[in-house]
């Protein structure tokens, strides 16, 4: 009976996990990938895009919460009907555009980094 509990806490205890959840050193991925709803995954799966998915989006959408404010959101997405929008903003010199465009691209790499 002990070693039927014994073997029973390391089963518990192996499926906490634990250790580094990246694939590599520090700021890699992490071996899963955060889904969300919300503007952008609306829009991503509206686009014409052929890698599109449920998944990828909410990967996309969930980055988005945690770099983007609902502005910034908005905004973003009009670049998946009207990449040119994107084009613009990138060569703007308005300030607030190149703050914009500044936490657009930090937004894209790390979702790029996670979702992909």
């Amino acid at each position: 009976m002990k070693n039927i509990l014994i073997l029973g806490m390391i089963l518990v205890l192996a499926g906490c996990g634990g250790g580094n959840r990246s694939k590599g050193g520090r700021g890699a991925s992490p071996l899963y990938a955060p889904t969300a709803s919300g503007p952008i995954k609306s829009a991503c799966l509206a686009s014409d895009r052929k890698v599109r998915s449920d998944y990828l989006c909410g990967c996309i959408q969930a980055v988005a919460n945690q770099n983007l404010s609902s502005s910034d959101q908005r905004r973003a997405i009009k670049f998946y009907s009207n990449p040119q929008a994107a084009q613009d903003i990138r060569q703007s010199s308005s300030a607030a555009d190149k703050r914009f465009w500044k936490s657009y691209s930090d937004y894209a790499k790390q979702a790029e980094r996670i979702c992909t």
